[in-house]
């Protein structure tokens, strides 16, 4: 895992802003994706040498107000907003706010109603490790051919994805999936988190380089909504919405809630799930 985090991160969003976006003339000849260090330094009101200092890792200290300046500058949205300013409090690499608890593997009584309340849609609980916890039965119809259930819960969406073959057949996106499983393992404290920590070992050790690549390229800010492929094994061809819903910080924990985003998703589903047809209808994607 990148040792600096916060240079990766604000170097992947300067490239990804473009000139007009930050009211700036294009101009000839950019070689430079998106912003050139000395523009964003302009606009966030502080020195290239700093800024140069802060994406190579030589500062790792800023203050809040410098942070809060390079987000307005960048026009970051209010989870990139968080997650940039979380490097504000916790500069110390070894920082952990969970200390040394372990994952949490408990499905509180409540939290099982309310997955029984969201049938016939497939939905997940899950923890900081991409462990799968508990499922609605339309989860299960949903993921069982695919073979991400084989081994039963607790079942591991990251080993899944990174190193399991049918998933590259499953995820016609799969370069994209695994993009957002390793960015959803470096979330908040990432390796600081022991845990964490040993499974990132592993999947560096199983997976290799194309786990290693990511894991130094890729800011660890996944995406909690959208829309995905999947190629069912029975169904064929499904578009998914995806909603990430977490629950306190208490329970460490998120609900994984998937619905179909369009109408031949939509009837396949209930085809899956055995529920009249109706049973789940499409969202706008």
């Amino acid at each position: 895992m990148s040792e600096n985090e916060l240079g990766l991160f604000l170097r992947l969003r300067r490239e990804a802003v473009t000139p007009a976006e930050a009211g700036l003339p294009a101009g000839p000849r950019r070689r430079t994706p998106g912003l050139r260090r000395s523009e964003l330094a302009t606009l966030a009101g502080v020195s290239v040498e700093y800024l140069t200092r802060l994406e190579q890792g030589r500062d790792r200290h800023p203050s809040a107000s410098v942070l809060i300046a390079l987000a307005d500058a960048l026009r970051l949205s209010p989870a990139q907003r968080v997650h940039l300013l979380n490097f504000a409090k916790a500069g110390d690499p070894n920082f952990n706010c969970r200390g040394g608890s372990g994952p949490n593997r408990r499905v509180r009584p409540a939290v099982r109603a309310m997955l029984d309340q969201l049938e016939p849609a497939p939905a997940a609980l899950m923890n900081r490790l991409s462990e799968i916890l508990a499922v609605t039965d339309g989860y299960r119809a949903l993921f069982e051919p695919t073979g991400l259930l084989d081994g039963g819960l607790p079942g591991s969406y990251a080993r899944y994805v990174l190193s399991d073959p049918r998933a590259r057949e499953v995820y016609p996106d799969w370069e994209h999936k695994a993009d957002k499983v390793v960015a959803t393992l470096k979330q908040g404290p990432g390796r600081a988190d022991p845990f964490v920590n040993a499974l990132v070992e592993e999947l560096a050790t199983t997976v290799g380089p194309e786990f290693t690549r990511r894991l130094d390229t890729i800011p660890g800010l996944p995406d909690t909504n959208g829309v995905g492929r999947l190629a069912h094994p029975e169904a064929g061809p499904l578009r998914l919405a995806y909603e990430t819903l977490n629950l306190s910080a208490d329970d460490d924990q998120y609900l994984m809630v998937y619905l179909p985003a369009d109408d031949a998703t939509a009837t396949a589903l209930d085809r899956l799930v055995g529920r009249r047809p109706g049973g789940l209808r499409a969202v706008a994607g």
